[in-house]
């Protein structure tokens, strides 16, 4: 196995997970909305399920607090890994990688937060999946492009 897919991808999904907190945070201060605690929330429920005690409340909430995003860009990461692999051998046209990306990790995190208990989102209103859909979108958009401008011509054929 190549490790530079591996490591391309990765990157690609590091800047996409940046990409996906800028529309997410952009889209806090435009409609002066109210952060979501939903990665704060499911890193209560992994702690408790695993068995890990994060500390007396006070610390256990900052800590929850520095652990959502981190889980958050983790995902990211590891999906754009995935996807190196994945692409490494293949051409993938732009719009289908951006929404095999963008469509993947919404569909692990949705998953993931239903499977929690955190929340269901078939009880979510039409601007709730807006509000879910466009970030993600923008995640599979900007590690697409990254995949592909990281990818040299001579290197996109392995």
């Amino acid at each position: 196995m190549r490790v530079a897919p591996l490591v391309d991808g990765a990157i690609a999904g590091a800047v996409g997970s940046a990409a996906l907190n800028v529309v997410g945070y952009l889209d806090i201060a435009v409609r002066a909305r109210p952060a979501s605690s939903t990665a704060e929330e499911t890193i209560r429920r992994l702690a408790g399920a695993a068995h890990v005690d994060l500390g007396p409340e006070d610390r256990a909430a900052t800590r929850r607090s520095g652990l959502g995003p981190v889980l958050g860009y983790a995902t990211g990461v590891a999906a754009g890994a995935a996807f190196g692999l994945l692409a490494a051998r293949r051409r993938i046209p732009l719009p289908l990688a951006a929404g095999l990306l963008g469509g993947g990790v919404m569909a692990t995190t949705d998953g993931s937060i239903t499977a929690l208990g955190v929340s269901n989102p078939r009880t979510w209103r039409p601007k709730d999946w807006v509000a879910d859909i466009i970030p993600h979108l923008a995640y599979g958009m900007a590690t697409a492009a990254t995949w592909n401008r990281l990818r040299s011509p001579s290197r996109r054929g392995r």
